[in-house]
């Protein structure tokens, strides 16, 4: 979706780069961990004008997705306590599993044609739901990558013209933050940098996109920390779908949630914190690789990898579906909205948003 948005007009409108390239950079954006969508705005921001531009570039394309899902946390902490609010969300829940199951069917057809890719693909859904653990995420997109990486040898040849150059500055910032904050959050009892490490270490695993980060969440905040009920996640990740910008943006959402106790301003900090983390990793590598992409992707062995590193994550989506849909009432209406949100993304062009809306008209009404 974001990829039509950004060839009609950075490509068509405004020129900044052709479609061909446009498409080259969002590989490279689908090859390192964080929002697919957000580093490739920022990259093009970087492309155009430099570190200023890409991280004006940033800030411009995350701040009104966050703001809204502050807001939104905001709303369930005041009116938490009354009915009408979660009532109005109700079917909401049930819409988000059907977003998640859409998306994992859309990666999967996409990208996966082997019998090597589909067998991942398994594997990961099987071990992602049968053992939620956020550890074991990242181990398993690694694992693919290095299993489809031994398939180098299929790549078509690429000439290369000269050595690799590599400048080292972007991946020390990355790295630094993420081993300094991860260590001062182990000591300090403060919650908007233990926020803070928290999503900063999920933006620095996470491959594939928003989709692949719904249960490496689930399984941290709501059954491990439980800061955040089921039906509260859920809810958030329906309305981060019809929410106009990344869908990272659903970790303000939860990073407000997680810090509701300390009352409104500490939400919007633990909203804050949350996005910050979840944007930075990514905006920190791309300003790293792209600077020498054009001599990495002409190693075979890298573009092989990506077989397995997007089954992997496809698994990872599917398993993601399953533990959602689990906490949710057995009744007769939760599995029919899940199909027929499902039905209306694949056979119709409604824009998710409207969906959504409709999603709360009918909570409203019932």
């Amino acid at each position: 979706m974001h990829i039509a948005l950004f060839i009609e007009n950075l490509v068509n409108r405004r020129g900044y780069l052709s479609e061909k390239e446009l498409m080259e950079l969002n590989a490279l954006c689908q090859i390192l961990p964080g929002p697919t969508s957000t580093q490739t705005i920022t990259a093009i921001g970087f492309r155009v004008g430099g570190i200023p531009l890409a991280y004006l570039t940033l800030l411009v394309w995350v701040i009104p997705a966050v703001s809204i899902m502050i807001m939104l946390a905001l709303g369930f902490t005041l009116v938490g306590s009354q009915s009408l609010f979660i009532d109005m969300t109700q079917f909401i829940q049930p819409m988000a599993v059907g977003f998640i199951a859409y998306a994992g069917f859309k990666i999967s057809v996409a990208v996966i044609d082997s019998k090597s890719g589909i067998l991942i693909m398994i594997l990961s859904a099987f071990l992602s739901y049968s053992y939620a653990s956020p550890y074991l995420f990242p181990i398993l997109i690694i694992s693919g990558g290095l299993i489809t990486a031994l398939k180098y040898k299929k790549q078509p040849v690429v000439e290369k013209t000269e050595p690799l150059k590599i400048r080292w500055d972007g991946f020390i910032l990355w790295a630094g933050i993420l081993i300094i904050g991860g260590a001062l959050a182990t000591f300090t009892d403060f919650q908007p940098l233990k926020l803070f490490a928290n999503f900063y270490r999920n933006g620095s695993l996470i491959f594939g996109g928003g989709q692949v980060l719904i249960p490496l969440l689930y399984t941290e905040f709501v059954e491990f920390k439980d800061f955040l009920s089921s039906s509260e996640f859920l809810s958030g990740y329906g309305f981060a779908q019809a929410v106009p910008g990344p869908v990272f943006s659903f970790s303000a959402f939860i990073g407000s949630l997680s810090m509701r106790e300390y009352g409104i301003l500490g939400s919007i900090v633990g909203g804050i914190s949350a996005a910050a983390g979840i944007f930075l990793p990514g905006t920190f590598l791309i300003f790293f690789v792209y600077r020498f992409w054009e001599g990495l992707k002409r190693y075979r062995i890298v573009r092989a990898s990506l077989e397995g590193i997007t089954a992997a994550s496809s698994g990872m989506v599917m398993a993601a579906a399953l533990l959602l849909f689990t906490p949710l009432p057995l009744n007769w209406y939760n599995p029919t909205i899940v199909i027929g949100t499902f039905a209306l993304l694949q056979f119709t062009k409604w824009p998710p948003p409207f969906i959504i809306l409709g999603g709360l008209l009918l909570g409203l009404v019932f």
